[in-house]
C-alpha cells in the first residue's frame, strides 16, 4: 500500500467527512429486542439504531481470541450514534482508529410501524452488509443504505469486524490456545457472531430471520465467500451476494503461523509467546502493519476455512444459498492508478514488465511470459494494459469460475459492473479513464462519503435505481428481479450461459463467450486452475 504524502493525503481525504446521518433533532425510538433495549432514531428517511455492541470489547486476554457475545442488558441503550471503528492506519475505506473496542453493528429499518415478532410473514428481509478494505481498513459507518432501505422495504445491518495484525494474525503460541490448535479468523468469527446476533434479535426490528441476505465488496466480497464455505456459518444466512470478492490466494493456517512468527519478531516478541503479543499497545501492532493488499487474510485453517475456497465451491463443500456473484469491468484500474500514477507516475514501456511483477507478485521472467498475452500495443497505454491483465488474473475469471462451480448446486445470478463513466470519488485523475474500477458499483447502492465529489448522471441514477431493486429482491424472493430492467437469467450449465452487464441507463443480458472473450479467460483458467 502506498506511502506517498499525496496518496496517503487522497486516502485520508476521503474519511474526513461528517456524519451520514444528523442526529441532532431526530426523534428516538425504541426497540426491545432479547440483546436488551435499544433507543434509536427516527430521521426523515428510515429508523437507524446505531452504535449496537454485539461482543465483549476484544481487548486484554480476548485479543486474538475469538469474540465473546455481550451479556444482555436492561437499561436503555443509547443507539443514536455509531460505535468505534476498529484499529487501523487508515485508508480509503476506513479513518485511522487506535480502537480496539469496536465490535458494534448498526440497524436500519423503514419507517412503516413494525408488526409482531411472531408474524414474519409480514417480516420485511434483512440484508447484513460486510465492508471491504483489504481486511485492513473501512467501517460499517460508512455506509448509509438510505436507498436499499427505502427503496426496497429491507431492513439493512451494518457490522464492524477487527481488521489488520488484530483480526487476523496466526501464530503458533496463539494456536495453543484453541481447543481446534488454529488461530488467525478472528475478523471472520466476529461477522459470525454478529450474523448470530441477527438470527436472535432482528425481529424486534422488524426484520424476518428467515430471510436473511449477506452481502459485500472486495474484503468484504471475499467474506462472503468465506462465510458460505464455513460450516460455522450454516443456517445464518439464506442468501448471499459477493461483489469483488472472489480472490482465492488465502493461506494455508502453517503459511500464516510463520508469518506471525515473523512478526512477532518485528514486534519485539522474540519469546513468541502470547503474552508479549497481548502486552502491546495497539499503537506498535499498527506501526509494524504494512499497507499492502497482502497484510491480512482469512486463513485456512481446516476449522472455521476447511478448505481453500476453489475447492469448497468445486465439490460443493459449501453452504448452498442462492448467489449474486459478479466483478467490475476494469477493477484494477484503481490499484493502478494507486500504485503507480500516484506514487512515481504512469506505467511506461520500458517498466511494463517490471510493473507486472509488482502489482501481482510474480518474477520477471513469468511477468514477461504474461506480458506477451497484453501487449502494450494492443491497449491506449501500458497502465491500461496492466490493468487489463491484473483484472483479469486476480477478479474477472476467478468470478465466473465461481459460477461455474456452483451453477449445478444452487441458483447462481452472474454480473459484471460495466459503467464505463462510474464517477471516480476516491482518487485524483490518473493518466487513463477509471471507467468501471474497483469499488465505484458502491456509490449506485449506498450514500457515501466522498474524497472527490461527483453525483451520478439522469441515467447512471436509472441504473442505480435497477441495481437496488436486483439486489432487494434477490433478498426478499432469491431471485433478483426490477421493474422496467431487463430480466436476469439464471446461470446455467445445460445452455449458453447468460450474464447481466449492469451498464447505464440500462443493463444488457450478454454471452458467457463475451466475458470469457473480453477477459481472456480460456488463458487464465489453465494459468490459475480453474
Amino acid at each position: 500500500m502506498p506511502s506517498h504524502p499525496l496518496v496517503r493525503s487522497v486516502l485520508l481525504a476521503v474519511l474526513v467527512s461528517t456524519a451520514l446521518t444528523a442526529t441532532a433533532q431526530a426523534q428516538p425510538i425504541t426497540a426491545i429486542p432479547p440483546a436488551g433495549p435499544v433507543q434509536g432514531v427516527v430521521t426523515p428517511a428510515m429508523h437507524e439504531f446505531l452504535g449496537i455492541p454485539y461482543a465483549e470489547p476484544p481487548v486484554d486476554a480476548l485479543r486474538w481470541a475469538p469474540p465473546v457475545a455481550r451479556p444482555a442488558w436492561t437499561t436503555p441503550l443509547d443507539a443514536s450514534a455509531y460505535g468505534n471503528r476498529c484499529a487501523q492506519v487508515g485508508g480509503a475505506f476506513g479513518e485511522a482508529s487506535t480502537n480496539e473496542d469496536c465490535l458494534f453493528l448498526n440497524v436500519y429499518t423503514p419507517h412503516r410501524k413494525t408488526v409482531p415478532e411472531r408474524d414474519l410473514k409480514r417480516k420485511r428481509p434483512v440484508m447484513v452488509w460486510i465492508h471491504g478494505g483489504a481486511f485492513q481498513s473501512g467501517s460499517a459507518e460508512n455506509y448509509d443504505p438510505t436507498k436499499l432501505v427505502t427503496e426496497g422495504d429491507v431492513v439493512v445491518v451494518t457490522i464492524n469486524y477487527r481488521l489488520g495484525h488484530l483480526g487476523f494474525l496466526a501464530h503458533p503460541a496463539l494456536s495453543a490456545e484453541s481447543p481446534d490448535a488454529i488461530s488467525g479468523n478472528y475478523g471472520i468469527l466476529d461477522q459470525q457472531l454478529a450474523l448470530r446476533w441477527v438470527q436472535d434479535n432482528i425481529a424486534a426490528f422488524g426484520g424476518n430471520p428467515k430471510k436473511v441476505t449477506i452481502f459485500g465488496e472486495s474484503a468484504g466480497g471475499i467474506s462472503v465467500h468465506t462465510q458460505l464455505a464455513s460450516p460455522l456459518a450454516a443456517g445464518t444466512f439464506h442468501r448471499a451476494i459477493a461483489q469483488s470478492g472472489a480472490i482465492f490466494t488465502q493461506p494455508t493456517l502453517a503459511t500464516a503461523e510463520t508469518s506471525g512468527s515473523s512478526i512477532a519478531d518485528t514486534l519485539g516478541c522474540s519469546d513468541q509467546t502470547a503474552a508479549c503479543l497481548r502486552a502491546l499497545s495497539v499503537e506498535d501492532v499498527l506501526a509494524h502493519q504494512p499497507l499492502t493488499l497482502q497484510t491480512a487474510s482469512p486463513v485456512i485453517d481446516g476449522v472455521v476455512l476447511p478448505t481453500p475456497l476453489r475447492t469448497a465451491f468445486s465439490t460443493g463443500a459449501f453452504n448452498h444459498v442462492p448467489l449474486i456473484e459478479g466483478s467490475n469491468h476494469d477493477e484494477m484500474r484503481l490499484f493502478v492508478a494507486l500504485f503507480f500514477d500516484l506514487q512515481g507516475g504512469p506505467v511506461t514501456e520500458a517498466g511494463y514488465v517490471d510493473a507486472i511483477s509488482a502489482l501481482i507478485g510474480i518474477p520477471p521472467g513469468a511477468a514477461g511470459l504474461l506480458a506477451a498475452q497484453y501487449p502494450t500495443a494492443a491497449y491506449p497505454s501500458p497502465g491500461l494494459a496492466l490493468s487489463a491483465l491484473a483484472t483479469d488474473a486476480a477478479f474477472a475469471c476467478n468470478a465466473f469460475a465461481v459460477d461455474r462451480f456452483v451453477a449445478g448446486r444452487v441458483p447462481v445470478y452472474a454480473y459484471e459492473f460495466a459503467d464505463q463513466n462510474a464517477p471516480m470519488t476516491l482518487l485524483p485523475p490518473a493518466s487513463f479513464p477509471y471507467g468501471a474500477a474497483h469499488a465505484t458499483e458502491l456509490q449506485y447502492l449506498f450514500t457515501l462519503p466522498q474524497a472527490f465529489p461527483q453525483a451520478l448522471s439522469p441515467d447512471q441514477e436509472t441504473l442505480a435505481d435497477s441495481m437496488v431493486q436486483y439486489w432487494t429482491r434477490f433478498a426478499r424472493t432469491g431471485k433478483p428481479s426490477a421493474r422496467r430492467s431487463p430480466r436476469w437469467p439464471r446461470w446455467s450449465l445445460t445452455s449458453a450461459p447468460q450474464y447481466l452487464s449492469l451498464q447505464a441507463p440500462a443493463p444488457i443480458v450478454m454471452s458467457e463467450g463475451s466475458f470469457r472473450g473480453d477477459h481472456k479467460c480460456s488463458f487464465w483458467d489453465n494459468v490459475l486452475g480453474n
